[in-house]
């Protein structure tokens, strides 16, 4: 079965540890679902941007958690 998994950076790409710890999703939705609850703690807590994986292949990324911030 597939992991899904979130990976968590600075706007210049560096990764940083999340302020709020995920667990492995098992699927796209579920992972999808969560970033969606918890971007503004992973924001205040140092986070610029997310890149989503399914096991080690990148599915989509780097996106911005400001963006949401600011619709």
């Amino acid at each position: 079965m597939a992991a899904w998994t979130w990976r968590f950076e600075k706007a210049d790409g560096t990764e940083v540890q999340p302020a709020v710890e995920p667990e492995e999703f098992t699927t796209q939705g579920d992972a999808e679902s969560w970033i969606g609850e918890n971007w503004k703690d992973l924001l205040a807590g140092g986070a610029d941007q997310v890149r989503l994986f399914e096991d080690r292949t990148e599915i989509y990324g780097p996106m911005s958690l400001h963006a949401a911030d600011e619709s």
